[in-house]
């Protein structure tokens, strides 16, 4: 339908979407390029990191949680083919800063809704919005890509992207129906994309 990427959902706490690892590695396989694959992890060190892709096999991760310790540069120094997406929960002004202070050790940043400070985290998938105007100082200030979730629909992702001005979206509940991907809400999303 036009997408630039897939997310590939792996085990999560919470949300819609996660599939088995095995299923991850058998759809990335079969994505042509340029058409990216994103592993979408819940792992917290570098370690687990490199094992989750090492059952998966992406081009991308994306990192859904915090990195203990930062260590980036582990996963960079085994997987230097990989890119590597941090995720960020958008809450208040603190999250600009730490979006900016990130973006220094990523290839990109991907803002969304969840909160990670929850006794059962929510890491995504919540189909609610967060306030655009910190993601636009986000998008202003940081010297990195910046994708934006959140909440994302046909009918407000036009609004999202002239408010934010985000390299690119990602969309996950707002094209689902009772869980599962609504084939039907797809092509409203990306009809509404294109026509920007």
């Amino acid at each position: 339908m036009g997408a630039s990427a897939i997310g590939l959902v792996g085990k999560m706490p919470s949300g819609p979407g996660p599939i088995p690892d095995e299923d991850i590695f058998r759809i990335a396989r079969f994505v042509p390029p340029p058409i990216a694959t994103f592993l979408l992890t819940c792992e917290q060190t570098s370690a687990g990191v490199i094992a989750h892709h090492g059952r998966t096999r992406t081009d991308t991760i994306q990192i859904v949680d915090e990195l203990v310790g930062r260590e980036y540069n582990r996963i960079r120094e085994a997987l230097p083919a990989v890119k590597l997406v941090q995720v960020v929960h958008v809450v208040d002004g603190a999250s600009v800063e730490e979006a900016c202070e990130l973006s220094g050790q990523v290839d990109a940043i991907l803002l969304d809704s969840g909160d990670p400070k929850l006794s059962v985290k929510v890491l995504g998938g919540t189909g609610r919005r967060h306030d655009w105007k910190f993601s636009r100082r986000i998008v202003e200030t940081c010297r990195k890509p910046v994708f934006l979730a959140g909440g994302l629909n046909a009918s407000n992702v036009r609004e999202a992207i002239e408010t934010v001005g985000p390299f690119g979206v990602d969309v996950c509940s707002g094209v689902r129906t009772d869980g599962r991907l609504d084939a039907a809400k797809l092509e409203q999303f990306f009809a509404a994309v294109n026509s920007i």
